[in-house]
């Protein structure tokens, strides 16, 4: 499912023009982005977190060339969904 269909999908659902639908979901994104840029956590209870995990520096080998170099402790994104959520998809086996 691509972001459009999520577009259309909640326009039908809802009645709302898909040119509003779209800016709702854009700013929310937006929103979800700068939080995690600021190091803050989003909570959507019911169907998930998306967190903020902090990458220890390490060394890695280029085997090609056989070096190592050091990548530095950085930040990246991640999502939890909530056990609801999990249990919804995992329940699904068809």
């Amino acid at each position: 499912m691509t972001k459009a269909d999520i577009v259309n999908e909640v326009s039908k659902k809802t009645g709302i023009e898909k040119v509003v639908v779209q800016r709702a979901l854009e700013s929310s994104m937006e929103a979800i982005k700068k939080s995690l840029k600021e190091n803050n956590n989003v909570y959507l209870r019911g169907f998930g977190s998306f967190v903020v995990k902090k990458r220890a520096e390490k060394t890695a080998r280029n085997i090609t060339k056989n070096t190592t170099i050091r990548i530095p402790a950085h930040n990246v994104p991640d999502f939890k969904p909530a056990k609801t959520f999990m249990n919804l998809v995992k329940n699904n086996v068809k």
